[in-house]
């Protein structure tokens, strides 16, 4: 049995189809919901450095992503709830952040060591984003932990979803023969 590879080239050209893609993102992050579309980005890279556009890479992407996100809005809800526990200093706030973020971060990283959320990388998109989205004044609430929640859950979902659109409408085709497979190393050499 041999294992051959089909060469593929793109009947429209890749940077095409992906800056079509890109520009679409204008339409999402520009409406009153005011959503982040560069988390759509985030997953969309995230996407291609799992492994490429498949439905395997997709759905540990949606599994982790969200994970992540969730455990960076812990954190938020903590430290809205009992930043000030050491005082209204900033030296105090901050010390009270560091501890939550060590608790927190570190139930992350155990986490990542199920199978079910192995994908700790796309946990860390997810985490990004939501700070990202929480700080940066984004969702359909803005200051509203839990809209950034669902919002930045919603755009990071979409990222596998334009990295597998940004490969079938270059609608790729096989090209010349099947690449030879690579000799085969004789057992007992």
């Amino acid at each position: 049995m041999t294992d051959q590879a089909t060469t593929m080239k793109d009947r429209v050209p890749h940077e095409i189809v992906a800056s079509i893609l890109a520009a679409t993102t204008a339409f999402i992050g520009g409406t009153s919901l005011h959503l982040p579309p560069w988390a759509i980005f985030i997953g969309w890279a995230g996407t291609f450095l799992a492994g490429g556009p498949s439905l395997a890479t997709a759905r540990r992407l949606w599994l982790a992503m969200p994970m992540g996100s969730t455990f960076a809005l812990i954190i938020v809800l903590l430290d809205e709830h009992i930043g000030t526990a050491l005082g209204d200093g900033q030296f105090a706030r901050n010390t009270v952040l560091a501890a939550i973020i060590l608790v927190v971060n570190t139930a992350l990283m155990y986490t990542g060591r199920t199978k079910l959320f192995a994908l700790i990388p796309g946990m860390f998109f997810g985490f990004a984003s939501y700070f990202a989205t929480f700080f940066g004044g984004f969702g359909f609430d803005k200051g509203n932990a839990w809209a950034a929640w669902i919002s930045v859950i919603a755009m990071n979902a979409l990222g596998p979803v334009f990295a597998y659109l940004s490969v079938k409408l270059a609608f790729p085709r096989p090209v010349g023969k099947p690449a030879p497979a690579p000799a085969l190393a004789p057992e007992n050499a």
